[in-house]
């Protein structure tokens, strides 16, 4: 949800001087954070009571953030060949490259809490191993084992993954000239399906203890990243010109999209979103909860995005060589935390809903961190060096479109871990 292997590049249309995003891996990183401290709030008993439970209740909207980004990154080469009318990226190449910077360190993570945790330990056969393997444990009601837990959101945007191609096919319809309005207006049907995905679920039969984290309800945060992609690839708002004006504006405007989003999640830390605790919320409250953090996270992102990728001390701050070092390692920090927060709670001997909120999130980050730095240099940068065995464009391209290559490539690299 969320560190990349390099930072994610844009290329403009030729003649134009290229973009690049340099605060997204500061939004993976802050990201991680939030989750990471709502979590530790959650075992602390912090986000049941005290000054600022309830916002540390709602830190899980880092998820929405990370959802997002996917959907910007990772639709983003697609609609840029459509715009510019230039060769479309490869499935294959795409699916290689998630493989490989998904897979391995989620399955050396899944191998040490299976084994080590001592609460997992007679409650784990081969059907868990299979559906955690295959990350396939939230089709199920009693698969998640401890200390992986948060791999509930991986599972969901594997499954986003593997039909984005499949949904850019109906976003952007076939052999239909580059046009954001259609695109758009799909985008909104998209996202309207996830609230009511949740409203639907008794009427379908299903749990939501189970249903409630499938794809189809996280549906509105996809799209809401799509979009940004498409308002940020149209560039001369072809087609839509109002609509994509009214976007690009609001973008170059960082700090009224940040107090929108400030405002959504106000609401979102009331009980309009839902119970603060594991309890399964209401099917409205689920629907509104969903739609308050799309408006959080797509508000948070717009500006860095669509608007001014650089200027002003926040996004300097952003950009700046520590918060990009910690993006990158944010997927480790998603896949250890639970683990790094086991030795933590039984290092101070704490018990659940006891011990000091801000000593075990400090303890668990450094920890996370650490954890995913060694994992970053030991294990995932080496396994993407086989990712030129399956191109990501076909051959023979011209300089731009041996430009777009290099795009697709980084954005296709980038973990975008959720929790």
């Amino acid at each position: 949800m969320t560190a990349p292997v390099d930072a994610p590049a844009a290329v403009a249309p030729p003649g134009d001087r290229a973009r690049h995003f340099p605060t997204l891996d500061a939004a993976r990183a802050l990201a991680a954070a939030a989750v990471v401290a709502t979590h530790t709030a959650f075992w602390t008993g912090r986000s049941a009571q005290g000054p600022f439970a309830a916002t540390l209740s709602r830190l899980d909207v880092g998820v929405a953030i990370f959802f997002v980004l996917a959907g910007f990154l990772l639709a983003r080469p697609w609609l840029y060949a459509r715009r510019w009318e230039l060769p479309r990226p490869l499935v294959r190449g795409y699916l290689w490259r998630r493989a490989l910077r998904i897979l391995p360190a989620y399955w050396l993570v899944t191998v040490v809490a299976l084994l080590a945790v001592p609460d997992n330990r007679g409650t784990v056969g081969p059907a868990t191993w299979l559906h955690h393997v295959t990350l396939t444990q939230i089709y199920g009601l009693g698969w998640q084992r401890h200390a992986l837990t948060q791999t509930w959101s991986l599972a969901t945007e594997v499954a986003f993954y593997l039909v984005l191609p499949a949904l850019l096919v109906l976003v952007l319809g076939r052999g239909r000239r580059w046009d954001t309005g259609p695109a758009l207006i799909v985008l909104g049907g998209l996202a309207v399906l996830a609230p009511l995905w949740h409203l639907a679920l008794p009427t379908l039969g299903l749990d939501p203890r189970v249903a409630g984290q499938w794809l189809p309800g996280y549906l509105a945060w996809f799209a809401g990243g799509i979009g940004l992609a498409v308002l940020e690839v149209d560039g001369t708002g072809t087609g839509s010109r109002r609509l994509v004006g009214v976007g690009r504006e609001l973008a170059r405007s960082p700090w009224v999209c940040w107090g929108l989003g400030l405002a959504a999640f106000v609401v979102a830390t009331t009980p309009l979103a839902g119970p603060r605790d594991l309890s399964t919320p209401t099917e409205g409250a689920a629907a509104v909860k969903n739609v308050l953090y799309l408006v959080v996270a797509v508000a948070f992102l717009l500006p860095l995005t669509v608007g001014h990728a650089d200027g002003g001390r926040v996004r300097t701050l952003l950009a700046s060589r520590p918060m990009a070092w910690l993006g990158q390692r944010s997927y480790g920090v998603f896949l250890w935390h639970l683990l790094v927060l086991e030795v933590v709670v039984r290092l101070l001997h704490q018990e659940l809903f006891t011990g000091s909120w801000l000593v075990t999130f400090v303890l668990t980050l450094a920890g996370a961190v650490v954890a995913a730095a060694l994992t970053y240099r030991l294990l995932e940068s080496p396994v993407m060096r086989l990712r030129s065995r399956v191109p990501a464009y076909p051959p023979g391209a011209s300089d731009t479109q041996t430009a777009t290559r290099l795009t697709t490539q980084r954005a296709w690299d980038q973990p975008e871990p959720a929790a």
